[in-house]
């Protein structure tokens, strides 16, 4: 299906609506935000890897109220249980039988906070939920219901008592990145108190409208060119020297989803080579496994995605079109 004019104009518009309104809240922090987005309309996950205090908690509270949604924290903890994340079966003794009490992943964004700290069995808790959509507590599957978007964070600094994310559950976040501090200018309207005025953001769009923007996304044009460029820029972290592990088939169909997003966010129908130049850094870094010795050497996945990005040649503009 072709997509019309007046969808395209009807999404960018929904899309930079929600993006103003959270920005109210997040403060000179628009591109991250667009990225968040981007994440939730091509049904996948944001990984944040980022210092304590820098608005990580006030995104997923804004984005829920955005979508007029349900947003929940999960404090991730060494001794968090997978149940405490998932929900529980209690037997209730006056009614004779077993009641489901829902966790706190049954809401519409969801924040795993420092999730490295938890256990990787309470880890593990997510990956159903990531991928399906969907709670199985004692034989029963349980929706979490639409749209579902789990921000998930990681100190960066303190490693001490911390338990290394599996590739299994990295290559199941979408998008990888950083709110990092505000600028200047953000820091003083914070400082003066013009942020608080704004910290109950208004919704703009019903999860509904969420779904249907999912739906206009997924038929964006891809022409085979770019398709191609894709699949090269895949292959070639897989050729990289300095990767032990490249890029696996579910990141490059992240990166189509996303880039199909990101052109209809700007209002196009169609995607460039440009859309995924975009998304490559965020959507493909964390998802390779450098070599030890690279590492050692200072070598990091976002130099590698850069280094591929330039010796991978994209699709003329006009050919892709």
């Amino acid at each position: 299906m072709t997509l019309s004019a007046e969808q395209t104009n009807w999404f960018q518009e929904s899309f930079d609506s929600l993006v103003a309104n959270v920005e109210q809240v997040v403060l000179g922090k628009r591109h991250v935000i667009e990225l968040a987005f981007t994440a939730m309309i091509s049904e996948g996950h944001l990984l944040l890897e980022d210092y304590p205090g820098t608005g990580k908690t006030s995104l997923a509270r804004a984005m829920g109220r955005t979508v007029q949604g349900t947003s929940s924290r999960i404090q991730f903890t060494p001794d968090l249980l997978p149940g405490d994340v998932t929900g529980i079966t209690v037997y209730d003794q006056k009614k004779g039988e077993f009641e489901f009490h829902m966790g706190p992943i049954f809401a519409n964004v969801v924040l795993a906070d420092e999730i490295n700290r938890a256990s990787p069995k309470t880890q593990s808790a997510l990956l159903e939920v990531m991928e399906e959509g969907q709670v199985t507590v004692d034989g029963v599957t349980r929706p979490v219901g639409t749209p579902f978007l789990v921000v998930a964070t990681q100190n960066p600094v303190e490693q001490a008592g911390t338990y290394r994310l599996p590739e299994a559950q990295l290559d199941r976040f979408l998008l990888k990145t950083s709110l990092g501090y505000p600028d200047h200018a953000a820091t003083l309207k914070i400082l003066e108190g013009t942020a608080t005025a704004k910290r109950e953001v208004a919704p703009v769009i019903t999860p509904q409208g969420v779904v249907t923007m999912a739906d206009i996304a997924r038929e964006v044009y891809l022409n085979p060119l770019v398709l191609d460029y894709i699949s090269r820029l895949v292959e070639a972290t897989r050729n990289a020297t300095q990767v032990r592990l490249g890029v696996s088939v579910r990141g490059a169909l992240a990166l189509t989803k996303a880039s199909k997003t990101w052109a209809a966010a700007h209002g196009r129908s169609y995607v460039t080579p440009d859309d995924v130049k975009a998304l490559a850094e965020p959507v493909l870094a964390h998802r390779l496994i450098l070599d030890p010795e690279a590492e050692f050497d200072g070598v990091t996945a976002n130099a590698v995605i850069g280094q591929v990005l330039l010796d991978t040649v994209p699709p003329s503009q006009r050919e892709s079109a």
